[in-house]
């Protein structure tokens, strides 16, 4: 099964014009570190925007709370995600590096954008989502 599954690659250094980047940001939208500072230097991210598509990257803040309040946000991308079905989102491993989260603690959040042909997920999120959804079979 796996074989078939597209996953986000590692280090993503360009994009098609149908594409996007999808990072951990903050709300204040300072860029500075990890996935965002890429986001801002490769891929239009706007310093200031926390929230959203700029250029061909789609920031979620992670940096606000915890897990409950970074659920909202990822909500607001899968609807965007949905109505956006002939662009292609890579979902980095959001919340996961500076804002020191467990993938175990986000993938979850992303369990609806698996079943979008659109999204991409990191290999690590999409892994968590099957096991978790093969232990509520049983």
């Amino acid at each position: 099964m796996d074989e078939y599954l597209k996953y986000t690659p590692e280090n993503i250094t360009s994009l098609e014009e149908d594409e996007v980047f999808v990072f951990g940001s903050n709300l204040a939208g300072a860029h500075y570190g990890g996935a965002a500072y890429t986001a801002v230097k490769r891929f239009g991210a706007i310093m200031g925007q926390g929230v959203g598509m700029q250029g061909q990257s789609y920031a979620i803040p992670t940096m606000q709370g915890g897990v409950e309040t970074i659920k909202p946000y990822v909500d607001e991308f899968i609807e965007l995600a949905r109505e956006w079905d002939q662009t292609t989102f890579y979902v980095t491993r959001i919340g996961c590096g500076i804002a020191g989260f467990k993938d175990e603690e986000i993938a979850p959040l992303f369990d609806e954008a698996m079943d979008l042909y659109n999204v991409r997920l990191p290999e690590s999120f999409a892994h968590i989502i099957r096991r978790n959804r093969e232990l509520s079979k049983k």
